[in-house]
């Protein structure tokens, strides 16, 4: 509305001035040549007057597209100062600053409140502009999740977890899967992620975003459960079947004992009892190995204390100390803090921490200075941190990726019964144990607890 004003202003002084251009003619028609004397100033002041209107309005202009250019919009123009004419056009200039502040504040609150659901949402979120790789949004949850407080492209996680880096790079838009994921924090742990990604365009730049969530513990838990499924089922089947076989097996051989002086030869009754002793003994190999994997499923409960860091790892110095003494193993103990505490149940977490040690004591043995430590300490999260670590041989990958898993053993001796037990109480603890190795540079299991 302004600028319609101002434009019939102007169109008004441009017909004056026409007007007042073709009164001589007439005047001079008329013969009245001797007014045009009076005519020429006249003329004079309108083009000097349309001059400065248009000049003062350009500088006007010009003012108003320069704080445009640089999205300068809390600028105002005083309506009461200039002319009238000029009071039009500033009022104009007001009228789109007002517009534009408050498309500006609408963008700033859609803007804060999708910062306040980034920082709420326990996914982790990443995009990025394919080309050059520039990441124009990370929330807080994947910053907390790989522990990378900023990146500037996509690149620098190729530095921190190649893995990681490869996986996001390859996922097509609009599909899943699921990635190892290494920490940058100084504990290194490694965990699954579900990726999920998504592509868009925008202002001729194409750019992904990616959805990085956590799954290690669900995928844990679940399969856990599994295993217990699958060991109740497996330890049912064959305690009802070794059980009769055993309980025959050893009447036979009583009773065969009982009439061997009037039976077959002594050959053929040594090669009877030699039959049934073996089947004996492998019926009662089978109890044994059944009743070794039902204790995995006999721990269902906790009985939760406070307990006391150290005064766990003390006892278990004290357990071991033969053992590390004949074997020549050096054990160092370190906590953060004396007073360190957590809710657990201390027979279980006794039995967690002699199997790791146990373990630890058997990667050392060949070692020409075999050494074990516990440490203990408090996360930034709050969480409690219990650490076995030894210098022994380590592992590979695939043996990591093995380890938890229920009747896998990399000793010959070995039941696969140990680790898949510690994870277990761990788990019903709500924590979680994980394990970080290479060869040749030893290996430590994390446990962490709320």
């Amino acid at each position: 509305m302004a600028f319609k004003s101002f434009d019939r202003n102007l169109v008004l002084r441009v017909a004056l001035l026409l007007l007042t251009l073709s009164l001589p003619a007439v005047l001079i028609l008329h013969g009245w040549s001797e007014a045009l004397v009076f005519l020429l100033p006249i003329i004079l002041y309108q083009v000097v007057d349309l001059t400065r209107f248009l000049r003062k309005a350009q500088e006007e202009l010009n003012q108003f597209i320069e704080s445009v250019h640089y999205r300068d919009f809390s600028r105002y123009y005083n309506e009461q100062y200039p002319s009238a004419q000029l009071q039009l056009l500033r009022k104009g200039f007001n009228e789109i600053n007002t517009t534009f502040k408050s498309i500006n504040r609408e963008k700033e609150s859609q803007h804060l409140h999708l910062q306040k659901i980034m920082e709420l949402v326990d996914t982790g979120i990443l995009s990025y502009e394919v080309d050059s790789g520039e990441v124009v949004l990370m929330n807080e949850s994947l910053k907390k999740l790989l522990h990378i407080p900023f990146m500037k492209t996509i690149h620098f996680l190729e530095k921190r977890d190649y893995e990681l880096y490869q996986a996001v790079q390859e996922l097509a838009a609009g599909r899943s899967r699921i990635a190892m994921a290494n920490t940058a924090h100084f504990e290194k742990s490694a965990f699954k992620v579900l990726l999920s990604a998504t592509a868009f365009r925008s202002e001729g730049h194409t750019y992904k975003l990616v959805a990085f969530q956590n799954v290690n513990e669900a995928l844990d838990e679940t399969e856990s459960q599994a295993w217990q499924k699958l060991l109740n089922v497996m330890t049912h089947e064959i305690m009802n079947s070794v059980a009769p076989i055993a309980s025959l097996a050893d009447t036979l051989k009583n009773r065969l004992q009982e009439t061997a002086p009037a039976g077959p030869s002594a050959h053929d009754l040594e090669d009877f009892k030699l039959g049934v002793s073996t089947i004996k003994n492998r019926s009662l190999g089978l109890l044994r190995f059944a009743e070794t994997y039902r204790n995995l499923n006999r721990i269902t409960k906790l009985s939760l204390t406070e307990v006391s860091v150290k005064e766990v790892f003390l006892n278990l110095k004290h357990l071991m100390a033969p053992t590390l003494a004949q074997k020549h193993i050096k054990l160092e103990i370190s906590l953060s803090s004396p007073d360190l505490r957590l809710q657990a149940d201390k027979n279980l977490l006794d039995q967690v921490l002699i199997n790791l040690m146990v373990n630890a004591m058997e990667a050392v043995k060949d070692r020409p200075e075999p050494q074990i430590s516990l440490s203990a300490y408090a996360s930034p999260q709050g969480k409690t941190l219990l650490k076995v670590a030894d210098n022994g041989i380590g592992m590979s990958r695939e043996v990591q990726e093995k380890i938890f898993i229920p009747f896998f053993s990399t000793r010959k001796n070995g039941n696969g019964i140990g680790l898949s037990l510690c994870k277990q109480i761990v788990l019903l603890h709500k924590g979680t144990i994980q394990v970080q190795s290479a060869e040749g540079e030893g290996t430590a299991f994390i446990l962490r607890f709320n």
